[in-house]
């Protein structure tokens, strides 16, 4: 299996500036090489001639031989792979089958993540060895990490980023995962607004610690919308806005920390406990269009929750089970299998006709009262 493992690094003077300047030329020769694709595939269209269609080889070789002086101190492997990742998303943006994925983009200076990426880095002695470049006459050293004695496998490409003036490393391992030992159960997993419901229980996936986080958040984003008016284009050059943008960054990385662990813990819990898992397969950003449920739905981390326990069934030999989208799991009652249509349907805030809340649901065909989150875990543990 190939598993990725998130480390800290804290590198010296010498390797600050090494790395800085390796984020630098990796944005560049995307952006070269994201200008020179446009321009072969606008060509290709005009002439209409399917050999001037770019290719990963053409543009790579094409900005090999345009070479500056400057970028032989660098490590070439940077221009290759980032050719290497664009063509990826070129194929990606041209795939019918994924409707979502966009065009590539410009890489911007300004944006809080930069990173790079390299396949002869090496782990010696618990720490991270580089390529020196050329003309560095600096003292030379490995980088330390965090939690370095975790790290076994095979070391595959390294992705090394710098984010909120704090680097990081993600190091791809191909490791041997043992395999769980069977269980015999099953159980269903309905996703909600903030919490998450199976058939032991609830998750909440916003606790109550998040909130004071995002209330400061809120007043951090005032802060700096106060002080772009005000002051225009010079309010980023400020000490005071370059603060308080860092406290904000903080704070959002805190609530990811927080809520990735949630998500890990349970995921982790599910493929432990069970041997088959049902979820729902959601329309997530349609879900979003709502003003009403737009900034819950972003927070509450569905599309997380389903790619972390794909993969982890996959690790553990687990079946994941995905309901159709289409499927009545909240309309349909579990007892005697009607479903709500029309009037009848539950929606967010209940039903009107009914006088029901969010939390209920009253089946008028055999009188049942449930929860609502309880009776849609039910109809989607009976389709195992």
């Amino acid at each position: 299996m190939l598993r990725t493992q998130k480390v800290k690094l804290y590198p010296n003077r010498t390797m600050k500036k090494v790395l800085d300047d390796l984020c630098d030329y990796r944005r560049y020769c995307w952006n070269q090489g994201l200008a020179l694709w446009n321009d072969m595939y606008d060509a290709a269209v005009i002439l209409n001639d399917k050999k001037q269609h770019p290719s990963e080889r053409k543009v790579r070789d094409e900005l090999v031989a345009d070479k500056a002086d400057w970028q032989y101190q660098l490590s070439a492997r940077c221009l290759q792979l980032a050719i290497s990742d664009l063509g990826k998303a070129w194929k990606n943006f041209l795939n019918k089958a994924q409707t979502d994925w966009g065009k590539p983009r410009f890489k911007s200076k300004k944006a809080p993540r930069q990173g790079f990426k390299t396949d002869r880095a090496k782990l010696v002695n618990g720490r991270l060895r580089l390529d020196r470049p050329h003309g560095v006459k600096e003292k030379w050293s490995d980088i330390k990490l965090s939690g370095a004695k975790d790290l076994t496998g095979k070391l595959r490409v390294v992705s090394i980023y710098r984010e909120n003036g704090q680097y990081w490393a993600s190091f791809p391992l191909e490791v041997t995962i043992p395999s769980k030992p069977k269980t015999g159960a099953k159980t269903a997993v309905d996703v909600n607004v903030g919490h998450l419901n199976y058939t032991d229980g609830k998750i909440r996936t916003l606790p109550c610690q998040l909130q004071k986080i995002y209330k400061r958040i809120k007043h951090y984003q005032r802060q700096l919308a106060h002080k772009r008016k005000i002051n225009g284009d010079r309010a980023t050059q400020s000490i005071n806005y370059v603060k308080t943008r860092a406290k904000l960054q903080r704070d959002y990385h805190r609530v990811t920390n927080i809520q990735h662990d949630l998500v890990q813990k349970f995921t982790t819990k599910l493929v432990n406990n069970y041997d088959q898992v049902v979820i729902e397969d959601l329309a997530v950003k349609k879900m979003q269009m709502t003003h009403v449920a737009s900034k819950g739905l972003h927070r509450s981390l569905f599309g997380y929750f389903r790619q972390v326990l794909t993969y982890k069934c996959d690790w553990y030999e687990r079946e994941l089970v995905v309901a159709d989208r289409f499927y009545p799991s909240t309309q349909r009652c579990s007892v005697c299998g009607h479903i709500k249509q029309g009037d009848d349907k539950v929606t967010l805030a209940g039903n009107k006709k009914c006088h029901t809340k969010h939390e209920e649901y009253i089946c008028y065909e055999c009188g049942a009262v449930m929860d609502r989150d309880e009776n849609a875990v039910a109809n989607l543990l009976a389709l195992i």
